[in-house]
C-alpha cells in the first residue's frame, strides 16, 4: 500500500509542477498544444478544445508542450512569440508551484507540533568527555557546525551525522560572545534504548504561533540548503553513483520509512514530511542552468538577451532547441541508468 502511495505522490508532484507551466501559458495566452504525465508510449488521452491531456506508460516525468516552445512558428500565439519576462514567468512556474505544495505540506504538518527543540545546551551527561571553556557548557547556544548554521536540533543531528564521527568545527554563543570550538571530537554514545545520543540535552521551545510559523519557514528553506549541500557532495566526490537515487528508488525509500513508523498516522505524517522534501528538491533541481531544465531553458535566454544586445541580431530558438532536445536525450538515458541502479538496490536488500 505504501508503494502505491508514493507512486501516487510522485505523479502528484509531477502533475503539480507541469500544471505551473500550464496555467501560467494559459494565463498569458499561450497555445499549450499537449498536457501530458509521464514518459514514453500514451495509455489515456483526451482531445480538449485546443489541448491534448495524456497519461503516459513511465512516470518519469511530464510534459506541457507549447506552441513554438524550442522554434519560430507564425503564431502570435507561441511561446518564442511571447516577450521575455512572460516566458521566464511560464519556465519558472513550475518549480514555484513545487516549492508552495512542499511549503504548505510542512505548515500542515508544523501546525500539529506542541513544542521544538533548540540548539541551546541545558544538560551534560556526567560523564560527558568534553565539558568545560575548551569542550561544551551549559548555557551554550549551537550556532555553526563546519560552517553550516545551526538552529535547530534536526541541523545538530544533521551535520554531526555528515561528519561522519570525524571531529567537528563548532561555534557557540557563550555568555553573549561567539567562542570557536575547532576539532572538537564530539562522539555518539549509545543509551540503554539503544538510540544514538551524544550526551547533550538542549531546550525546549514552545510552540506557539509565531514560533509555528518560523518553523515552518525555516523547515522549507532548510531543504533548499540540503539540496546544496547534497550537490556539493556529489561533485566533491564524496557521495558515489550508486548512491543517487530516481524515482523508483525515491518511492523505495518512502516505502521504507513508512514501513519502519511505530503507526499508520506515523507513517502518514512521515510520508508527508518526504514529499514536502522531494516537493522542494524537484523544485530547486529543475531551476539549476542545466540544458533541457526550466532553470537551463532560462539561463539561455539570459545568455540570448546580452548576446542578441551585443550582436544586434536575432538568433534563431532552433539553435538552442538542439541542445535542450540532446541534453535531455542524454537525461533520459541517465534517469534510465539511475533506474537500473535502483532495481539491483532494491534486489540486493540495500
Amino acid at each position: 500500500m505504501y508503494i502505491v502511495i508514493g507512486i501516487l505522490v510522485f505523479g502528484i508532484l509531477i502533475i503539480i509542477h507541469e500544471l505551473g507551466h500550464f496555467i501560467a501559458a494559459k494565463a498569458f495566452g499561450v497555445k499549450v498544444v499537449e498536457f501530458s504525465v509521464g514518459m514514453g508510449p500514451r495509455l489515456l488521452k483526451k482531445q480538449g478544445k485546443e489541448t491534448l491531456y495524456s497519461l503516459r506508460a513511465l512516470p518519469l516525468g511530464g510534459s506541457c508542450l507549447m506552441e513554438g516552445e524550442d522554434e519560430e512558428v507564425p503564431d502570435p500565439r507561441a511561446f518564442t512569440a511571447q516577450r521575455r519576462w512572460k516566458r521566464l514567468v511560464i519556465l519558472a512556474a513550475g518549480s514555484f508551484m513545487n516549492f508552495i505544495f512542499g511549503a504548505i505540506v510542512v505548515f500542515i504538518l508544523v501546525w500539529q507540533s506542541t513544542a521544538f527543540v533548540g540548539a541551546t545546551v541545558t544538560e551534560l551527561e556526567e560523564d560527558f568527555p568534553l565539558k568545560g571553556e575548551n569542550g561544551l557548557m551549559v548555557g551554550d547556544t549551537i550556532v555553526e557546525i563546519n560552517g553550516e548554521k545551526v538552529y535547530y536540533i534536526e541541523d545538530f543531528s544533521t551535520f554531526m551525522s555528515l561528519a561522519g564521527g570525524r571531529p567537528v568545527d563548532m561555534t557557540v554563543l557563550r555568555d553573549g560572545e561567539k567562542v570557536r570550538l575547532d576539532d572538537l571530537p564530539l562522539k555518539r554514545s549509545v543509551l540503554v534504548d539503544g538510540e544514538l545520543k551524544y550526551g547533550i540535552t538542549f531546550n525546549k521551545i514552545e510552540a506557539t504561533a509565531g514560533e509555528k510559523f518560523n518553523y515552518a519557514v525555516y523547515t522549507t528553506m532548510n531543504f533548499v540548503r540540503l539540496v546544496r549541500i547534497s550537490l556539493a557532495q556529489m561533485f566533491s566526490g564524496a557521495v558515489g553513483f550508486r548512491e543517487v537515487s530516481g524515482p523508483v528508488g525515491i518511492v523505495s525509500t518512502m516505502n521504507q520509512v513508512a514501513q519502519q513508523s511505530q503507526s499508520f498516522g506515523a507513517a502518514i505524517y512521515n510520508l508527508a514530511f518526504l514529499s514536502a522534501l522531494i516537493a522542494v528538491n524537484l523544485a530547486v533541481f529543475n531551476m539549476l542552468p542545466i540544458p533541457a531544465l526550466d532553470g537551463g531553458r532560462i539561463f539561455f535566454m539570459i545568455i540570448t538577451f546580452f548576446v542578441e544586445k551585443i550582436s544586434r541580431r536575432r538568433i534563431n530558438p532552433k539553435y538552442e532547441g538542439y541542445i535542450h532536445t540532446a541534453t535531455f536525450m542524454l537525461l533520459v538515458g541517465l534517469m534510465l541508468v539511475v533506474m537500473v541502479n535502483d532495481v539491483v538496490k532494491i534486489v540486493n536488500g540495500q
